[in-house]
């Protein structure tokens, strides 16, 4: 397929209440890996991938090198990829403009997009936000693929326990409808693993939704029964890859 067939492919997984289910993933072997065993698509998560290469997250892994890593993998399956570019390698919109087409020609399909300020504090505004998101677009449509925009929202992460995040509710709903208008495919909501809650933000927005699987989430068919479309593992995979070769080798 070319990279516009995986594109659309990818797309048109995100099904409610028939979410893709993403194992993410930080090298080629694990594409590999998982293509053979039967996913349908490859994401990588920013965490584990800056693990698996002696970086810490937000961004410290050098943009090149970074690149470098999704150009592989991507090389590496015949599945659609799809990349935690976390905030885009940058704040104002002409320079995340100019790194998402880095992204797409390494060979991504779908980008997960952040409105926390990385390496700072908060959130960026919505309008702010909005005009990065935008930027986003149109560097897809410069390199004409359909990219999969999957606006991640840190409310609820900043938030802090699950008890306080009705009360942040109103602000992530805005977003959503916000990142939608600006040109985003999907929303996230990582942290989010209150079931009402979920079921509210799939049924308040147009935007298919992704959960991450974490916490009291534990399980697939469960979300999927609220009306998500996507599930992810952030870096549940890699600590788990991570504390099996430690229990081995000191079980040696």
């Amino acid at each position: 397929m070319s990279q516009v067939e995986k594109a659309r492919l990818f797309k048109s997984l995100h099904i409610a209440e028939k979410p893709v289910v993403l194992y993410n993933i930080w090298d080629a072997g694990g594409a590999r890996a998982l293509d053979k065993a039967g996913a349908k698509a490859i994401a990588t998560g920013s965490w584990s991938v800056a693990a698996a290469h002696g970086y810490k997250d937000g961004e410290a892994m050098p943009l090149d090198f970074a690149l470098m890593v999704v150009a592989r993998i991507a090389q590496s399956t015949d599945l659609p990829l799809t990349v935690d570019f976390e905030g885009g390698y940058a704040a104002e919109p002409d320079q995340i403009e100019k790194n998402v087409g880095r992204v797409i020609k390494a060979g991504a399909v779908g980008i997960n997009f952040e409105d926390q300020i990385v390496n700072g504090t908060g959130l960026y505004a919505i309008p702010e936000q909005v005009a990065r998101i935008k930027a986003v677009r149109r560097a897809a449509e410069t390199a004409g693929v359909p990219l999969f925009i999957n606006a991640r929202t840190d409310v609820f992460l900043k938030a802090g326990p699950e008890g306080a995040h009705a009360d942040v509710m109103e602000d992530a709903l805005a977003r959503q409808a916000a990142y939608a208008e600006a040109g985003a495919d999907g929303i996230f909501v990582p942290g989010l693993t209150d079931g009402p809650l979920i079921r509210k933000v799939c049924e308040a927005g147009s935007l298919p939704v992704n959960v991450m699987m974490r916490g009291g989430l534990t399980s697939v068919a469960d979300a999927a029964k609220l009306g998500v479309s996507r599930v992810s593992f952030g870096p549940g995979p890699y600590a788990a890859a991570i504390e099996d070769l430690t229990a081995r080798f000191n079980a040696i």
